[in-house]
């Protein structure tokens, strides 16, 4: 696959939507393709977050690590960034993700994706629009979560009385 095809494949990514063919020319032409197979680890939560991804082509796994263990908590297909928030916010990744099938990513340089999210304001709402919602959705999810441990710890409660 070439630049022009892999700036093409950008354009439907949601986060990358508001850039000219030739930013994303330069998104494609300064990121590295990257493949893994099932089970290989793309990041690992609490180390540095030195890139982001767009998945090209198959499926990861979103895991976070808890006293009880890893669990994984969404799956990314293709267009999914896993990474940008750490980008962003320079801090360590807050979960592990890992290949789900035979994955092909494209590795963007914190340095690439902060001056191309930020080098017009209007790119920079669309930005904090589009991981405003991401943020949205996990805070929907995680609230379903505890609801559904709640009546799990219910369950258990009403069954050991009796």
């Amino acid at each position: 696959m070439d630049v022009s095809q892999e700036a093409e494949m950008l354009r439907n990514v949601p986060l990358f939507s508001g850039m000219s063919a030739s930013e994303l020319k330069l998104l494609a032409f300064t990121s590295q393709v990257n493949c893994f197979a099932p089970g290989e680890i793309l990041m690992r939560q609490g180390d540095p977050a030195d890139c982001a991804y767009v998945i090209l082509e198959g499926e990861a796994e979103v895991l976070a690590r808890t006293h009880a263990g890893e669990f994984v908590v969404a799956t990314l297909g293709r267009n999914a960034v896993p990474g940008e928030i750490g980008v962003l916010t320079d801090a360590p990744r807050t979960a592990t993700v890992r290949a789900k099938t035979p994955l092909r990513a494209l590795r963007i340089s914190p340095e690439v994706f902060l001056r191309l999210a930020s080098s017009r304001p209007d790119r920079a709402l669309h930005v904090m629009r589009q991981l405003s919602a991401h943020i949205a959705n996990d805070l929907r999810a995680l609230a379903a979560l505890k609801e559904e441990l709640s009546k799990a710890q219910a369950a258990a409660a009403q069954a050991a009385t009796r």
